[in-house]
């Protein structure tokens, strides 16, 4: 449950007045205008014609896909046309982007920048007015009423040990604004916050003070905003929950008669692709019937309200989900940790009738109960019981096989979470159908849209071969702020020549971070060389006092991102998501180093089904779906390194393949430093020559 608004009209409001959108835009981005005079930035002709372009696709209601470049100041470009457009029509603006960490920036640095440009020239300055907020998932919100009935039910709903918990969540309540569960140090147990977070119908406003609740405080702030930052994740979860189509809208997409910006949008697809399908888990199973009843603790909502029978009920289907899951792990997951499931008959059902028969004695309970927050607890949570049942029938028919991929993985830390997961092959439908047609201006927004010079490609991985593109390139001065260097002698990345290889790469990145100073960025594509090359490179960073950090030790992304910018000569290990995102302007990131192009292996069942569809079809996955991929990635690792006009460093590439393999001049064209120079271990010392 994770809606905000209760809006369910199809009628739209009568006509608003004409958008000014476009002719501030004008003003506010051409040389001299407002926005160089409130904040004394220079003129940017790339960000005035995005400003330009976004501003006519928000007042025509069209969608837009526009590539700009580090630099270009794209968050000023659609947020002040935006506000402007959001307030004239009394709409909202939905921005999203892809991590947490960006919403923050947009909140705490981009939007108190439009105040100050809005309030600086009397034409403006009602806008500078404009409401914000922050959309996050309903689960991470307190309730503060079913707190209280957790506090009256503690016995029935907790172990004793849980009590203490529950208490500390108490007292913090009295206190907290917001009402978020990261505020709380340490964690809340898992099973506690559960029943005290806002993610059920026992959270609602005929429940719940509206004025105390932090949930409804925050609905009620999401209503009246003009502008509302989300991240890429649950934007989509919103839309799997149905948007502002289930709530009866001709137009918009989340709430009726919004608007869309789509930051960071090159990670649009496979985000939609990771919330488009099934997902579950053995252990989202386990709490989600323990949350009904805990045979070993004896607590849950139907110790209160059911009997004996209801509760051997919930226990027979625990009984049926761990055989069903650990026959799964045996059966199919001793050998990997992921594997496709191609057709039916892989494993019985034997959660379906227990299932069932749950679900008919919870809501055969629920019935009998008087309307009121129990009754609709329970009503949900029969619901959950059968959209379970049919998940799983779902899975183990293997119904829609030509367009869905199958598969099971085992999870966690430890790897004892067992999962069944679907996924479109295709997700060009469904973005078309749930962002491109419904009524309203999307815009689509990234440094990385293209692909070997072309927007193309993209276009048809989102199903938006129609929609306008645009692209402006970066201001900054890539032939004096950047030098670029290849080692044209590391060997290929063949399994026979594997172990010599790392050890060409490790005597490359030794080398390349010696001669060096600042801050250096090593980027991999295997999590198996970055530890090894972590083993034998470590040692000499501590030696030389260099501050050493690498992905997936002590430190969260964010926590590894500020080290180094505070290190000012740290080394940073990382691969996958450190490839994007990663902002460490100044000398504190000099370098940035390529240890391999990054392909994927289309090992993983998604990439593996949509080889195949693109080759059934006639096509080449190389060209169509690998490299590609492989470019916006590579474009993602080049673009960490000069991230202000001010900044300056080297980029290092050490995959031969970018001067062996024909498709390697792609991979050089993505870099906005034409004149890369080529080394070897004869003569490094005399051709790499950093600025530092």
């Amino acid at each position: 449950m994770i809606g905000l608004q209760d809006n369910s009209s199809d009628a739209l409001p009568p006509p608003p007045p004409p958008s000014r959108a476009p002719e501030f835009a004008a003003k506010l981005f051409s040389a001299g205008g407002w926005l160089q005079a409130s904040l004394k930035l220079e003129h940017r002709p790339q960000q005035e014609k995005m400003a330009r372009a976004v501003s006519a696709a928000m007042k025509g209601d069209e969608s837009l896909l526009f590539e700009a470049g580090t630099g270009v100041g794209k968050s000023l470009a659609y947020l002040l046309p935006g506000i402007v457009h959001a307030m004239d029509q009394s709409r909202q603006m939905i921005v999203s982007t892809h991590t947490i960490a960006l919403q923050e920036q947009l909140d705490q640095k981009d939007l108190p920048l439009c105040r100050r440009v809005f309030a600086a020239s009397p034409e403006t300055e009602s806008y500078a007015s404009f409401k914000s907020a922050m959309l996050v998932g309903k689960s991470n919100y307190l309730c503060t009423s079913r707190l209280a009935h957790a506090l009256q039910d503690k016995n029935e709903l907790f172990a004793t040990p849980e009590h203490e918990d529950l208490q500390r969540i108490a007292a913090w309540a009295e206190t907290t604004t917001e009402g978020l569960r990261h505020e709380l140090n340490p964690a809340p147990l898992p099973e506690v916050w559960e029943m005290v977070n806002a993610d059920s119908s026992g959270c609602a406003r005929k429940y719940c003070d509206c004025n105390k609740c932090p949930y409804q405080r925050a609905r009620t702030r999401i209503r009246a905003a003009n502008v509302i930052i989300v991240n890429h994740s649950l934007l989509f979860a919103h839309i799997n929950a149905g948007g502002a189509a289930e709530k009866g809208a001709t137009r918009g997409v989340l709430f009726p008669d919004d608007f869309l910006v789509l930051d960071e949008a090159h990670t649009v697809p496979e985000v939609a692709t990771d919330h488009c399908g099934l997902r579950l888990s053995s252990y989202g199973v386990d709490r989600m019937l323990k949350y009904l009843y805990n045979p070993k603790a004896r607590r849950g909502l139907l110790q209160k309200h059911g009997d004996a029978v209801d509760r051997q009920l919930v226990v027979d289907v625990l009984e049926a989900a761990h055989q069903f899951f650990a026959f799964l792990d045996e059966r199919l997951l001793t050998k990997q940790t992921i594997v496709r499931v191609r057709a039916e008959g892989f494993a019985e059902a034997w959660m379906d009738g227990p299932l069932l028969a749950l679900h008919k004695a919870v809501k055969t309970r629920a019935d009998r109960m008087d309307d009121g927050r129990e009754r609709d607890e329970l009503l949900e949570q029969a619901g959950k019981v059968k959209t379970l049942q049919g998940s799983l029938r779902a899975f183990l028919a293997v119904a829609d096989a030509d367009k869905t991929v199958y598969w099971v993985e085992r999870m966690g830390k430890r790897q004892t979470i067992v999962a069944l997961r679907t996924a479109p092959i295709d997700v060009a439908p469904f973005i078309r159908e749930e962002l491109l047609k419904r009524g309203t201006s999307v815009v689509f927004t990234s440094a990385t849209l293209a692909m070997g010079g072309r927007i193309e490609p993209f276009q048809a991985r989102i199903g938006a071969q129609h929609v306008t593109t645009a692209v402006e390139h970066s201001p900054f001065d890539f032939e004096r702020k950047m030098r670029v260097f290849v080692a044209a002698d590391v060997p290929l990345p063949t399994p026979q020549e594997a172990r010599l290889a790392l050890d060409v790469l490790i005597d490359y990145i030794d080398f390349c971070t010696r001669r060096t100073k600042g801050g250096t960025l090593v980027l991999f594509t295997s999590y198996f060389d970055m530890k090894r090359v972590a083993e034998a490179m470590e040692p000499i960073y501590d030696g030389a006092l260099r501050p050493f950090f690498m992905q997936g030790r002590d430190y969260s992304r964010t926590e590894l991102a500020r080290k180094l910018r505070e290190a000012g000569n740290g080394i940073l290990f990382g691969t996958d998501s450190f490839w994007t995102g990663i902002d460490v302007p100044g000398d504190a990131l000099a370098q940035v180093i390529i240890t391999r192009l990054p392909f994927e292996v289309p090992t993983h069942p998604v990439l593996e089904a949509r080889t195949e569809w693109i080759r059934e079809r006639g096509g080449n996955p190389f060209s169509e779906l690998t490299l590609p991929d492989a470019l916006i990635t590579f474009r993602q690792g080049i673009g960490r390194l000069i991230r202000t006009a001010n900044d300056r460093g080297v980029i290092t590439i050490l995959d031969s393949r970018v001067t062996q393999k024909a498709y390697g001049r792609l991979f050089l064209d993505c870099i906005p430093q034409k004149n890369a120079v080529r080394m070897n271990r004869e003569n490094r010392i005399e051709r790499f020559q950093p600025f530092i």
